[in-house]
């Protein structure tokens, strides 16, 4: 379960919060540790202590925005220094654009956590909804070892099995094992909860998370760690995505990388042109596939045989990087062609006044 203000959450007891974890089947919590810049002191030393001695996992996690990926990197590595089992980037519009950003807080944070700590990525998950989001950054070489969309299917506007079909199918790419994290803000109906639950063991997943505890009801909470009977007529209908002629966006970043990685000369730029075709008809001539030229199943699972190459993102200049401007392939400077996730006017997004580093009072979100 989530934590997104320790007060609010079981009026911030840790003891309270051992209990209901413990009533509900929760193992792991996720508390907000940091905005940017600015440390939260509410993940502390002490609580990480007192909510482990309750044989809890306690991480932390993030909100980045990509003006100061440096610091913000500095930060992320305090926060598994104050004893975070691992450390969630919430990595979301802000970092639209914005791969020479993405790749230098990856590279920073490493430096400082090492290569083996846990790191995950929550974010959009409808991955051709956002073609200039750097997934490719966040979840390749060095990146996030974890990937948890925010598989919120109410306020999306969907149902929860076409929510996992579309998460997986596109997220499934980047080869980094999925978690869902569901919801119980909004308070969906209990069935829709464990249907949620269940299509998380039924698509492999390793466990499921939501957002978040101060919002939970008690029937939300009930359905969260009620019996769970067994699906065995669901047939995980992920499917991979199909990218040819004009497709454009991080998909086909991700598929360059590949390609370069089998030798094919062409761009990394995120736009499949002719040289992207050329290159994709001679790797399944290579590969004894049909020579079609576009990346569908059987391609893909060739192409994702190979590591990437590397491919660094240098920012337009130090100063447009600082300003947050858009940085990295062409496919970069697309637009988002829906925020799946609407603005969340749950209080998810709300201004919340907490205390900055000097002790005044500042407003800040999420």
């Amino acid at each position: 379960m989530w934590i997104w203000v320790v007060d609010r959450s079981s009026g911030g007891d840790p003891a309270a919060i051992v209990r209901q974890a413990r009533r509900q089947g929760i193992e792991t919590v996720v508390v907000k540790g940091a905005d940017s810049l600015t440390r939260w002191w509410q993940f502390s030393p002490d609580l990480v202590s007192r909510l482990r001695a309750g044989g809890l996992r306690v991480c932390a996690y993030q909100f980045v925005y990509g003006r100061y990926p440096r610091g913000e990197a500095v930060v992320g590595a305090q926060l598994a220094s104050a004893g975070a089992d691992c450390l969630v980037i919430d990595a979301e519009g802000h970092y639209e654009g914005r791969y020479a950003q993405a790749q230098r807080y990856i590279t920073e944070l490493r430096a400082r956590i090492g290569g083996d700590y846990p790191v995950g990525l929550t974010s959009f998950p409808y991955v051709h909804y956002h073609p200039a989001f750097p997934y490719s950054v966040f979840l390749g070489p060095g990146g996030a070892q974890f990937n948890v969309p925010q598989m919120y299917w109410r306020a999306i506007g969907t149902t929860v099995d076409r929510v996992f079909s579309v998460t997986y199918g596109y997220n499934q790419v980047y080869g980094r094992p999925i978690v869902p994290l569901g919801q119980v803000w909004q308070h969906p109906p209990a069935a829709q909860i464990l249907r949620f639950r269940q299509l998380a063991r039924a698509y492999g997943a390793s466990g499921a998370s939501w957002w978040d505890w101060q919002e939970a009801s008690g029937g939300d909470w009930r359905s969260v760690g009620a019996p769970l009977a067994e699906l065995f007529s669901v047939f995980p209908a992920a499917r991979y995505p199909v990218l040819g002629q004009g497709a454009r966006g991080d998909l086909v970043v991700w598929a360059q990388q590949h390609l370069r990685a089998a030798g094919a000369p062409g761009p990394v730029d995120g736009v499949f042109g002719a040289r992207t075709e050329g290159a994709v008809r001679a790797f399944q001539r290579v590969e004894g596939l049909p020579a079609g030229g576009a990346i569908e199943p059987r391609t893909w699972q060739a192409l994702l045989r190979l590591a990437p190459a590397a491919t660094s993102w240098r920012a337009n200049g130090a100063r447009a990087a600082g300003l947050g401007e858009r940085t990295g392939p062409a496919s970069a400077r697309l637009p988002a062609r829906r925020n799946e996730l609407g603005r969340r006017n749950t209080g998810r997004r709300g201004p919340l006044m907490k205390r900055s580093l000097s002790g005044s009072l500042v407003a800040t979100t999420r």
